[in-house]
């Protein structure tokens, strides 16, 4: 059995642990946490192990703490790193380099100049083999997680009859537990957002992929408006649909009025953090003009990042195939039946 270490309890290190504390192929050891405030009791309460730094381990005392980070990476096989964006790779020098450890990362790190925390960019849909072997890994943003999603199978299936891809991200503000973090009534300009040379990274650095980016006053996802240019005329809306039809981690949904519908479908559901942990077309919205085939999908921000996390873990740590992956990874996020769920409720009769 394998050792993994969640270094970080934010949106994205309280959801992972949730989750591989349930495989039976993973002994958790802990999280880490660096600040004595709530989510350590949050931590606690949910029966986890709670490490700190050595070096701040007195400020820490009002809290029942089983260590310090660093024994817990001494005996760990991987971390997944959750911490701040631009503390990853700190934590790569400081802890997981000379450690020697598997590590993974988040997507408010980066792999180019300096401060590049690995050469890949990880994409279950593209590169999954590409991570077997390697020591230290990202795992893209969600929005660039996303866009894998879409971009693959249009690939796949229409090839170099696309001319290009013209996508606009309209982001959400904050994630829904950051009530810490206010909601800015504006709509704030994006200026060379990193998403299009992140999907690049895997998608190839010539594809003739352009995207913009703003930022909207919600915390109920992203939404993807994109553009496909075909050299001659476009595929029918349905051929569109169809391919996304027994697609992973794709649900396509018809009279949703908006993500909040979504959410609340989820809520509802009793689905973990109220997360789809998917990609969801909005049907009614895709239209074809001449050689252009408009598609809106939204994006389940932090949600769909978790799987991708968790398959990135079986490639490291165990070396397993992209089918067995997938098959172990659906077994605890059950995506295929929130898929179905999602279908269902928001189908087109």
């Amino acid at each position: 059995m394998k050792k993994v270490f969640v270094n970080g309890y934010g949106s994205i290190g309280s959801r992972i642990i949730q989750f591989i504390k349930d495989d039976p192929e993973i002994e958790l050891v802990g999280v880490g946490k660096y600040s004595p405030d709530s989510k350590v009791t949050d931590a606690i309460n949910r029966g986890f192990k709670v490490y700190v730094p050595e070096k701040n381990q007195n400020a820490f005392s009002d809290f029942t703490i089983t260590g310090n980070i660093e024994a817990a990476l001494d005996e760990s096989d991987l971390v997944i790193d959750a911490s701040p964006g631009g503390v990853g790779f700190k934590n790569k020098k400081l802890f997981y380099e000379p450690r020697d450890i598997l590590s993974i990362y988040q997507g408010g790190e980066t792999i180019d100049g300096e401060n590049a925390v690995s050469d890949l960019l990880f994409n279950s849909k593209v590169n999954y083999a590409d991570a077997i072997g390697k020591k230290h890994v990202m795992q893209g943003s969600c929005n660039v997680t996303g866009m894998g999603r879409i971009l693959e199978p249009l690939r796949k299936n229409f090839g170099n009859s696309i001319k290009r891809f013209d996508v606009t991200l309209v982001r959400r503000w904050a994630d829904i537990e950051q009530t810490d973090e206010s909601v800015t009534d504006t709509i704030e300009l994006t200026q060379s957002p990193h998403h299009g040379d992140d999907v690049k990274s895997y998608f190839g650095k010539e594809s003739p992929l352009f995207v913009r980016a703003i930022k909207v006053p919600t915390r109920q996802m992203h939404l993807h408006i994109m553009d496909i240019r075909f050299k001659e005329t476009a595929p029918s809306v349905d051929e569109i649909h169809g391919i996304f039809k027994n697609e992973y981690g794709v649900a396509t949904l018809w009279n949703a009025k908006g993500t909040k519908d979504i959410r609340d479908f989820a809520e509802k559901l009793n689905f973990g953090f109220k997360d789809t942990n998917m990609i969801h077309i909005h049907a009614n919205m895709t239209q074809k003009i001449d050689d252009t085939i408009q598609i809106m999908y939204s994006d389940d921000q932090t949600g769909i990042v978790i799987p991708e996390n968790h398959m990135l873990l079986q490639a490291m740590l165990f070396e397993k195939s992209h089918e067995d992956a997938v098959k172990h990874t659906e077994k605890l996020f059950n995506m295929s039946e929130k898929k179905r769920l999602l279908e269902s409720n928001f189908s087109k009769e």
